[in-house]
């Protein structure tokens, strides 16, 4: 729902497949594998993401890899600012007129930064409150991660994913998808599955699934060590597989010994195996870890 301080003309006409292919054309661009480049040609496909998003019209939104822009013209209708992350320096200069051609009403509510996701460490403008984005399949999770790190004012969020990183994004301990990206988001926010995508939705279409992953922010565990610290134990935990914790986090606490002490702290067996635990029991490990450091030194 739109608030009544925003424009009453009408809202921002839509992408389709048409409109896709002559915008590439017009800039001679050619989908690259390389950087995830799958644009969405589908209007109601954006409807149903945003309207997924559960967005207010206070918010601000990041989005990452706007391309041509689907997605961020259906953003502008339903909130107050969006400012999109873009690599691409071609589509990065497009974008400003995309907006001002098919959403003229809504200029002043988007901005376009030229920049990496995986590096950006803040935006111009208000704090973002959501990231809604169709995220490059070749580093979703990387990008997720370091956003949530980023920029703490984060709220909530939709992301599109490859439908297997979907799964693992929002698997729960003992799942069989569960693992490092599961752990890791589960330290920012409770994430689950909100939908899928066909394939038939893209252009060029990509040769996998699509999947949404919603989150909502919560605070961390409540550890007096440093996040570095958990995902150390998390990326330890998870480096073999199907291993007993007391064997896999062996070389991270420098021995057998200090490993049990640090399991020993969390309430957790030995003999358990990583995807057994939940963030909360791996904070309580890593402060076993830096505990025993302490008492050793």
């Amino acid at each position: 729902m739109v608030s009544d301080e925003y424009p009453t003309s009408a809202g921002p006409r839509l992408l389709g497949p048409v409109d896709v292919r002559s915008l590439a054309a017009a800039l001679d661009l050619r989908p690259t594998k390389q950087r995830g480049q799958n644009f969405v040609i589908d209007a109601n496909t954006v409807r149903r993401i945003v309207r997924a998003a559960d967005l207010d019209p206070s918010d601000v939104v990041v989005e990452v890899g706007p391309g041509l822009g689907s997605l961020t013209l259906g953003l502008l209708e339903v909130v107050s600012r969006v400012v999109a992350i873009e690599i691409d320096p071609v589509l990065a200069g497009a974008l400003p007129a995309t907006v001002e051609r098919f959403a003229p009403g809504y200029v002043d509510r988007f901005e376009v930064v030229e920049a990496d996701a995986l590096r950006v460490t803040e935006l111009p403008g208000p704090p973002p409150t959501a990231l809604v984005a169709n995220l490059p399949y070749n580093v979703s999770v990387p990008v997720l991660l370091n956003l949530m790190a980023a920029l703490p004012s984060l709220r909530k969020g939709l992301v599109m994913v490859q439908a297997e990183v979907a799964d693992r994004l929002a698997a729960g301990p003992g799942s069989r998808t569960y693992g490092v990206p599961s752990v890791k988001a589960a330290w920012y926010a409770s994430v689950r599955r909100a939908g899928s995508i066909g394939r038939q939705v893209f252009w060029p279409a990509p040769n996998v699934d699509s999947g949404l992953v919603a989150w909502e922010h919560r605070d961390p565990p409540a550890v007096d060590i440093a996040r570095e610290q958990v995902f150390a134990v998390i990326d330890a935990a998870f480096a073999t597989r199907r291993k007993m914790l007391r064997s896999t986090l062996k070389a991270l606490a420098g021995s057998a010994e200090a490993a049990e002490a640090a399991l020993a702290h969390a309430g957790v067996d030995p003999t358990a195996r990583g995807e057994s635990l939940g963030v909360e029991e791996f904070a309580r490990v890593a402060e076993g870890l830096a505990l025993h450091r302490v008492e050793r030194s």
